[in-house]
């Protein structure tokens, strides 16, 4: 059973877990919340934008001298799901061998402070505050995306090596053994000033020109893309991620499939998201047993629909 409502809520309602974990102690409950069953916090409100501001993301997201932002998708509530996720599979596993069900509590803010990796590490030990880089790297040199002719580009350079390689290809050799940008260390100290001459040249060309010629360099490189732009990406095409399958009303609908593959299982999209309630009724038969009259009377009293 999976539950998103404020600790204490179905508890009242006599269908929380201590109370079905009575009837059925095999019961795998996750409770996902906005701050968890304890703690001042605890009968808080939580949406994905509050939970990133308050875990710090918000703060860490934004130009280099910009107001704070939100990314562009719901990514706490999306990592929230996928540590519920995790967490019900490894409780099925400990079922199998023990018999055993168990109550697991995911809660946004905790998830999005866990999610903080590097820069919460960076702050309880060393004591730095986060800084804004927008699309920059904090340690890296050049790492974020540069304006084209037509778009922006991202580029990342994360050795030396790569650097040569970045410069050798735009024409730009004379900056490999430049005493200012030698090094990482050389080129983070002297950051605006490779910026400025690396963007005057990336300006002179197409995202499509720079791809084309990046195509085979040894630095990871890519255009910052609109959804058109992804869903046209030959290798989007090719590994056939977006899948179009038949729905019941509109006829049918296009949606990205799993991005994880499995050499057995069969992960594969198989049916277009329901419309509300259109397997009621197959559950309540197959998986509860109940007779057609019995759902019958519950779809005229309004208990489902």
């Amino acid at each position: 059973m999976v539950e998103n409502f404020l600790p204490g809520k179905l508890d009242k309602m006599q269908v929380g877990y201590e109370r079905l974990s009575q009837i059925n102690p095999r019961l795998i409950y996750c409770a996902i919340t906005g701050f968890g069953p304890t703690g001042p916090y605890a009968n808080k409100p939580g949406y994905d934008v509050v939970a990133a501001a308050m875990g710090g993301l918000v703060n860490a997201t934004g130009e280099r001298h910009g107001r704070p932002a939100k990314p562009g998708v719901a990514i706490t509530d999306l990592t929230t799901g996928l540590h519920a996720f995790g967490a019900i599979m490894a409780a099925l596993y400990h079922r199998q061998n023990t018999g055993q069900g168990q109550k697991i509590d995911c809660n946004l803010l905790s998830t999005q402070i866990s999610s903080m990796i590097n820069l919460a590490s960076v702050y309880l030990n060393c004591g730095i505050e986060v800084q804004r880089w927008g699309t920059a790297h904090a340690n890296l040199v050049p790492y974020q995306a540069f304006e084209t002719k037509d778009g922006e580009l991202v580029i990342g350079i994360g050795s030396n090596a790569q650097f040569a390689n970045f410069c050798k290809i735009i024409k730009r050799e004379e900056l490999i053994n430049d005493e200012r940008f030698k090094d990482n260390s050389d080129r983070v100290k002297n950051r605006d000033e490779i910026i400025r001459i690396l963007s005057e040249v990336i300006r002179t060309k197409t995202s499509k020109e720079w791809t084309e010629l990046f195509k085979n360099a040894s630095f990871p490189n890519g255009p910052v893309n609109k959804m058109k732009d992804v869903f046209e990406d030959e290798h989007v095409k090719a590994i056939q991620l977006v899948k179009e399958l038949p729905h019941p009303v509109v006829g049918s609908v296009k949606l990205v499939g799993p991005p994880t593959v499995y050499s057995a299982g069969g992960n594969h999209a198989r049916t277009a998201p329901p419309t509300l309630g259109e397997h009621t009724r197959e559950i309540l038969s197959e998986f509860l047993g109940y007779d057609d009259g019995k759902i019958d009377g519950l779809y005229d009293a309004k208990v489902v629909r």
